[in-house]
């Protein structure tokens, strides 16, 4: 039987990231993530329900997060549901779901400190590429075509 073990989040941070370094001196960042469900109920009234979602990110992808990232930053996160177990400090075994984060795409508007800390022959790739709006709109833009090519075959 085959396995998959795939994640997509897009949501807002509802803290700033939290980095730390492994003794091996590794990056790794926790990021809280509040992802808002919109849905009616039953009576057709319109609810909205959050989940809220522990994601980690490594190395310098872990750097990147917490030098650009900021509580109420909108995010899209590709990754992997991951399983750790620990004990605590009363001795009782506890366990958590994470997702670990093989992609993190910025969304909204690029901060302009973050602007000002890149290189001026790059700050205008910077404003014209904008956020991941750019990546999401070209992925569909792809599934389009590639719709179109197999409807001519």
């Amino acid at each position: 039987m085959a396995n998959l073990n795939k994640v997509f989040l897009m949501g807002n941070l509802t803290r700033e990231p939290e980095l730390r370094y492994t003794p091996q001196g590794t990056a790794v960042v926790n990021l809280r993530l509040a992802v808002n469900r919109r849905f009616r109920n039953k009576k057709q009234e319109l609810k909205e329900e959050t989940c809220f979602v522990t994601v980690v990110v490594w190395d310098k992808q872990a750097e990147t997060c917490n030098q650009y990232l900021h509580k109420g930053s909108p995010v899209f996160i590709e990754g992997r549901l991951q399983s750790r177990s620990w004990e605590d400090n009363a001795g009782q075994r506890r366990t958590t779901v994470e997702v670990r984060a093989e992609r993190v795409q910025f969304l909204g508007q690029v901060p302009s400190k973050a602007i000002s800390d890149i290189p001026e022959e790059l700050t205008s790739e910077v404003n014209e590429a904008d956020t991941g709006s750019t990546w999401l709109n070209e992925t569909e833009e792809q599934i389009n075509q590639e719709q179109s090519d197999g409807d001519k075959d």
